[in-house]
């Protein structure tokens, strides 16, 4: 076995994971008329939403100022330094990867940047309830396509993750902070060599 994530790096996944979930959930019920209808008290739902939201803003304020900051920087810079051969791998031809992959990279990047619209454009449509002068139009929409986009990464994330027999060893990883090294091996080559001193 070879060591993939520490416990900060697990800990953030799963508060950022449990908290986009949650939110996904009681903004579906806010969303589709069916679900409203069968959630009579919206008004309920829609507290639930913005404390979840708030909560997961703090949680994982807190994962990232108590935790190993310096691994998540150098995860950062890992996932920000998109190589040539992470080009040739998103080209679809064969390419040598490091700990993440370019595909890996590329959902870090949108979802960090999805993360960051959830919050802009969900505060203002709390503050536009409030304050019809914050009433900005299109930011409903703006929120709606990030949940789109959301939706549609995390649904090609959990197919990688718990039914693609290649890729779903890497589930070990975030589970319990360790993968195989023959799996590592064959999927991020550089990594294990970084790892070994090769």
């Amino acid at each position: 076995m070879i060591r993939r994530f520490g416990r900060t790096e697990r800990l953030l996944h799963w508060v950022h994971a449990t908290g986009f979930l949650a939110m996904l959930a009681t903004g579906l019920i806010l969303y589709l008329p069916a679900l409203s209808e069968l959630v009579a008290r919206r008004n309920l739902v829609k507290n639930v939403h913005l404390f979840t939201a708030i909560g997961w803003a703090v949680a994982v304020t807190l994962v990232v100022a108590l935790g190993d900051r310096a691994r998540l920087a150098d995860d950062w810079r890992e996932v920000e330094a998109i190589d040539a051969d992470d080009r040739r791998w998103l080209a679809g031809r064969p390419a040598r990867q490091g700990r993440f992959n370019a595909g890996q990279k590329l959902n870090v990047i949108l979802t960090a940047a999805l993360a960051v619209v959830f919050v802009v454009s969900g505060f203002f449509l709390w503050l536009g309830e409030r304050d019809h002068r914050f009433l900005l139009d299109g930011t409903g929409m703006v929120h709606d396509v990030a949940m789109y986009v959301s939706v549609a990464l995390l649904t090609g994330h959990l197919y990688l993750a718990l039914v693609h027999p290649r890729t779903r060893h890497a589930l070990r990883g975030m589970t319990h902070g360790d993968v195989r090294e023959d799996w590592a091996r064959e999927h991020h080559p550089k990594w294990v060599e970084a790892e070994r001193g090769l």
